[in-house]
C-alpha cells in the first residue's frame, strides 16, 4: 500500500513533467565562502584537516546559506529540492574526522530544505533526503596489488545509510532519493537499508539515479544502462534515472535507452555539458543554450523529472522548466514478466533462447580441478577457469564453495570480489551455489548484478522458506527452489508438482516474490540404473516440467547436467505417450554444465 505522499508524486507525474532542483555545490561556490565560514564558531578549533570544502557541514555553520539556496530554486520552479547531504554519511565524514556529527546534519539539513519547502504557498514542494554514492566502494578496490580488498563491507554501508535515512525522514524529507550511483552493489545496500527502515516505519517514495561516467556507456563499475536498471528493479521505486558526469549532448542516449525500458517514472539531470576550465562557471552551457536541449527530450516523450546538476543555477532551472512546459510526461514503459538478470551486462531470457547454459567448472563440489585450486588459495587460476566457461557460452557462472576444509562464506566473498575486478567474467550474472544460508548471503553482498541463488525449499519449513525468500528478494536476486519439502525430495510426478505448486503459491501470494524470478528444479533423480522404481524417473521430471509451464506462471525449470545423459532416452519414451517434447522446451530450462 503507497503512502499519501507517494499517491499524491505519482498523481503529479501522471500529470506533468515534474521539476527537480539544479547543483548545490555550484551555488555554493558563488558565496565564496572561506575556511573560517566552514568552520563558524563551533568548528573554529578543529584540529586535524581544513573543513573548506565540506558543503554538507554549511546546514550547521551557514544555515542561512543553504536555506537561501533552496527558495531560490523553489522560486525558478522546482517541484522537488535535495538536501544538502550527499556526503551526509560517517563512511564520508570520516576524512573531515566528523562521523559523530552525522545525525546531526542530516536532521538539520532535511528541517532546512522542508522550511523552504513549506514556505511556498502556490504549490507543493517535495524534499527529496540526498543519499550520495560515498567515497568508498563495494565493487573496486583502490589497491592495484589486491583487486579482491575492499575497504568497506556491504553491511558496512548499509548502516551508514540506515542512520543517514533515520535522520532524514526525522527532519522531514518525505522522498528518499539515492542518487549519482557510480557502483550499483552501493545502491543495492542503500535499497537494502531503506526496506529494512520500512518494516517498522511508514512508507516513503524513493527515487534512484545513475552516472554514466563516460561515453562508454558505463557506470564507473562497468554496468551497462540495461544492466544497472536489472539490477535495481526488484525494488518498488517511483523512478529511475541518470544524472552527473555527462552534459545533454552525451547523455542523450543513454536516456533515450533508459525511457524506452523502465517500468517506472525516468528522472534526469545532466550536468551543464562537460567541465571547461576555459568557461567563467566551469561549464558551457548555459540556459539559454542547456534548456532547448532538454526540450527536445520533452518532445521525444523520454521524461517524468528533469532537473540539473553540476555547473547549473536557478537560472538553468528556471529556463528549463518553462521549456518542457506544456509537454506530456513520458508513459511508463509495461513491465514484462521474463526473468533478466545482469552481471556488467544484462541477459534477459526471451523466448528465442531454448536453454539458458550455467557454467559449473567454479563449483568445488563438482569440479576436481577447480576445488584443488581454491584449497590451495590459487585464485589466479580459478579466475581462469572462470574465464574459459564464460567463453565457452555460459550464460550464467555458478559458484559453489561448499568444502569441509574451507571457510565458504570468506571463500565466496574473496572470489567474487576478484571476479568484480574481471570484466571479461563479471559481463554474466553470477548463481550463487552453497547448501548454508551464510554462504549464500556472502556471496549476495558482494555482486552488482542480478543473480540468483542456488537454492532454497521447503526443507525446513515455510517460515525459513518465506525468511530466505524475503531476503533474497531485498538482495535483488531471483531463486532456484528445490522440490523438497519437510517430508523429503519429490520423487514422483505428483510429489514434484504438490511442492512446487505449495511453494510458489507461498512465494507469490504470501511474500510477494516476483513470479519470473522463480526456477524450480524438479529434481532429476538416478536413471538407467535397472531398478524397476526408477523407471519413471526421467518421465515424472519431463511431465514435471510440462506441469509448472501449464500452471506456475512465468516460473522457469532448471535441469542439471545429469539430464542431458538421459535426454535421448528420455525423449524417445516420451514421444511414445504421444506428448510434445516441443512444448516444454523452448525457454523452460536452465541447464547446467561442465561439472
Amino acid at each position: 500500500m503507497i503512502s499519501s505522499t507517494e499517491k499524491a508524486l505519482r498523481d503529479l507525474l501522471s500529470q506533468r513533467i515534474l521539476i527537480l532542483d539544479g547543483a548545490m555545490g555550484t551555488m555554493i561556490q558563488q558565496y565564496k565562502l572561506q575556511e573560517s565560514d566552514y568552520r563558524g564558531e563551533r568548528f573554529a578549533d578543529w584540529k586535524g584537516q581544513d573543513l573548506k570544502g565540506n558543503n554538507d557541514l554549511l546546514v550547521l555553520t551557514k544555515p542561512d546559506v543553504i536555506r537561501e539556496i533552496h527558495g531560490k530554486y523553489i522560486a525558478a520552479g522546482a517541484d522537488i529540492i535535495e538536501t544538502n547531504t550527499f556526503n551526509s554519511t560517517t563512511i564520508s565524514q570520516a576524512d573531515y574526522g566528523l562521523e559523530s556529527i552525522v545525525p546531526e546534519l542530516n536532521l538539520a539539513a532535511a528541517r532546512l530544505a522542508r522550511s523552504a519547502a513549506d514556505a511556498c504557498t502556490d504549490r507543493r514542494i517535495f524534499v527529496a533526503g540526498a543519499i550520495g554514492p560515498l567515497n568508498r566502494t563495494l565493487s573496486i578496490s583502490r589497491d592495484v596489488n589486491d583487486p579482491g580488498k575492499r575497504e568497506v563491507t556491504f553491511e558496512e554501508v548499509a548502516a551508514a545509510y540506515t542512520e543517514q535515512i533515520e535522520n532524514l525522514v526525522a527532519g522531514g524529507a518525505d522522498v528518499l532519493l539515492v542518487e549519482t550511483i557510480f557502483d550499483t552493489l552501493n545502491a543495492k545496500a542503500a535499497i537494502f537499508a531503506i526496506a529494512r527502515y520500512f518494516e517498522n516505519h511508514p512508507r516513503l517514495p524513493v527515487m534512484l539515479s545513475g552516472t554514466i561516467t563516460d561515453l562508454s556507456g558505463r557506470t564507473l563499475t562497468g554496468q551497462t544502462v540495461e544492466a544497472f536498471l536489472n539490477s535495481l528493479a526488484h525494488f518498488p521505486i517511483v523512478s529511475i534515472g541518470l544524472n552527473c558526469a555527462l552534459g545533454p549532448k552525451e547523455m542523450r542516449p543513454y536516456i533515450e535507452e533508459l525511457s524506452n525500458i523502465a517500468p517506472f517514472f525516468v528522472s534526469t539531470y545532466p550536468n551543464a555539458g562537460l567541465p571547461d576550465p576555459l568557461s567563467p562557471t566551469g561549464f558551457p552551457e548555459t540556459a539559454e543554450s542547456l534548456a532547448p536541449q532538454l526540450q527536445d527530450w520533452a518532445k521525444q516523450g523520454w521524461l517524468n523529472i528533469i532537473g540539473g546538476c553540476c555547473g547549473t543555477t536557478p537560472g538553468h532551472i528556471r529556463a528549463i522548466a518553462d521549456a518542457v512546459k506544456g509537454f506530456k510526461p513520458r508513459a511508463i514503459a509495461a513491465r514484462t514478466r521474463t526473468l533478466r538478470l545482469s552481471g556488467l551486462e544484462p541477459f534477459t531470457a526471451r523466448p528465442e533462447i531454448p536453454f539458458i547454459n550455467v557454467g559449473e567448472r567454479t563449483n568445488v563440489t563438482g569440479s576436481p580441478k577447480f576445488a584443488k585450486l581454491i584449497l590451495a588459495g590459487n585464485y589466479d587460476e580459478a579466475l581462469a577457469v572462470a574465464r574459459q566457461q564464460v567463453d565457452a557460452g555460459a550464460q550464467i557462472i555458478d559458484i559453489n564453495m561448499d568444502e569441509g576444509m574451507l571457510d565458504g562464506a570468506a571463500a565466496m566473498t574473496k572470489f567474487l570480489n576478484l571476479i568484480a575486478s574481471e570484466p571479461d567474467i563479471s559481463r554474466v550474472p553470477v548463481m550463487i551455489d552453497s547448501s548454508k544460508w551464510e554462504v549464500i548471503e556472502a556471496g549476495l553482498r558482494c555482486v552488482q548484478g542480478k543473480s540468483v541463488v542456488n537454492s532454497i525449499s521447503l526443507k525446513e519449513g515455510p517460515e525459513k522458506f518465506k525468511a530466505q525468500a524475503r531476503l533474497i528478494m531485498a538482495y535483488g536476486a531471483a531463486t532456484v527452489v528445490m522440490a523438497f519439502d519437510e517430508q523429503g525430495q519429490a520423487d514422483s510426478l505428483k510429489r514434484k508438482t504438490e511442492i512446487c505448486e505449495r511453494a510458489y503459491r507461498i512465494l507469490v501470494d504470501e511474500v510477494g516474490f516476483p513470479p519470473e524470478d522463480i526456477i524450480f528444479d524438479p529434481n532429476i533423480l538416478t536413471v538407467a540404473t535397472g531398478i524397476e522404481e526408477h523407471n519413471e524417473y526421467a518421465i515424472a521430471f519431463i511431465e514435471a516440467t510440462r506441469w509448472i509451464k501449464a500452471n506456475l506462471p512465468y516460473a522457469r525449470v532448471r535441469a542439471a547436467s545429469a539430464t542431458f545423459l538421459f535426454l535421448s532416452v528420455a525423449i524417445t519414451t516420451f514421444a511414445k505417450r504421444c506428448m510434445p517434447f516441443s512444448s516444454i522446451m523452448p525457454s523452460a530450462l536452465v541447464s547446467t554444465w561442465g561439472s
